[in-house]
């Protein structure tokens, strides 16, 4: 029997102004702070909060968004968070001092968060039922690729170029993302009155979607863990010598990804979601475990294969449950729901392990996070991996 195609015009066009916009988010997230302390002569702390509040803004801005996707119409949001976002990206060309730069970075924030928020939500109408595993694995690529290439583009044309001319680059990328929007074609959905009537006011269900919470919160834990990778390798591998190997990690992590994602994927539609998730929960463990008794560059390198396999598989499927155990017309909030609870993890674990480092040191911190993703593996098992199990 012949599946239905997957590489579609939409969704090829779809995951192309997903990459565009998560390329122009980290052309600037990876030399933000340094702009802010070399030209606007901000402190440390400072920088900081430039950078960390984007993501704060992009999360509420998720959370407000997914109640409206549907309500407002797909397209319309996604132009809406384009809006926002590309004139952002021109306001920082006037950032001369840090109270504009952090306005700047809010708004910035809350339109990267509506654009990118509605991209997931149109990708899964755009991919086949039964091959929605597979499709959002391959979605999910557009970031990966997006975290590959936007850190190095970012940081060489900041050291030999300047500052606007990354605000050049990012104004020519979202040009392209408008285009290809243009030419997308949306199925929107059309709400009962009483779906519509369920939405209104301030109750928490028109803001989350309560069936996608308990893999968002396993979410949150397990990307809480990986905030310790994104956030202290570089320190870690100038402790222990390894910063030749540190440099290509990242590099070995997204490959790493990329092979196994479109597998993944496949073996999640064809063989359960428990089938792909248990691995992906050891092998995170296992790769935080080698990264945490790293000696030798081929030791951190193999630690990055084991990541990259591990949380890029939880990453892709664990969006992929939380729309699969949602109602139809609430994907655009099981998506918000997912996206929100989850990377609040990578918000708020950098200022908590931060304060842990001083305690363990660096290995004891990435042997107390695979202690972390154990136990997140046992909390999915008690939430949702045995009811799966039996059907329910």
């Amino acid at each position: 029997m012949n599946k239905p195609p997957l590489w579609t015009k939409n969704f090829l066009l779809n995951s192309i102004a997903n990459f565009l916009i998560y390329l122009v988010y980290y052309l600037l997230m990876v030399i933000i702070a340094t702009y802010a302390m070399d030209d606007l002569q901000a402190t440390p702390s400072e920088a900081g909060l430039a950078s960390g509040i984007f993501i704060v803004a992009g999360l509420v801005s998720r959370i407000f968004s997914g109640r409206l996707i549907d309500k407002v119409g797909r397209k319309k949001m996604i132009y809406v968070g384009l809006a926002v976002y590309s004139l952002a990206t021109l306001l920082y060309f006037s950032a001369n001092n840090l109270s504009v730069l952090l306005i700047t970075r809010v708004l910035h924030g809350i339109g990267w968060g509506i654009a990118t928020t509605t991209t997931a939500t149109i990708v899964v109408n755009i991919i086949p039922t039964e091959r929605r595993g597979e499709g959002i694995s391959y979605f999910a690529m557009s970031v990966t690729m997006a975290s590959a290439i936007g850190p190095f583009l970012g940081i060489y044309l900041y050291d030999h170029a300047s500052f606007d001319a990354i605000l050049v680059v990012s104004v020519v990328l979202l040009v392209i993302v408008c285009l290809a929007v243009y030419f997308l074609n949306v199925l929107e959905v059309t709400l009962t009155e009483e779906q519509l009537k369920n939405m209104q006011g301030l109750m928490l269900d028109n803001f989350i979607e309560v069936k996608a919470l308990p893999i968002s919160i396993i979410g949150a834990m397990v990307f809480f863990c990986y905030s310790s990778i994104i956030s202290f390798l570089s320190a870690y591998t100038k402790e222990i010598n390894q910063m030749d190997a540190g440099s290509l990690f990242f590099i070995v992590y997204s490959t790493a990804i990329l092979i196994s994602r479109p597998l993944t994927g496949r073996w999640f539609d064809e063989k359960g979601e428990n089938f792909v998730m248990y691995p992906s929960f050891l092998l995170f463990a296992i790769g935080l475990v080698i990264l945490s008794q790293t000696n030798q560059g081929v030791i951190l390198l193999s630690a990055a294969i084991f990541l990259g396999f591990g949380f890029g598989t939880f990453s892709s499927c664990g969006q992929a449950i939380a729309i699969k155990k949602s109602p139809a017309h609430r994907m655009g909030l099981a998506t918000s729901t997912f996206l929100a609870i989850a990377e609040l993890g990578i918000g708020i674990g950098p200022f908590f392990l931060g304060l842990l480092i001083p305690i363990v040191g660096f290995r004891g911190l990435y042997i107390n996070m695979a202690v972390v993703v154990i136990l997140s593996m046992c909390l999915y098992h008690y939430l949702h991996g045995r009811k799966s199990m039996r059907g329910i």
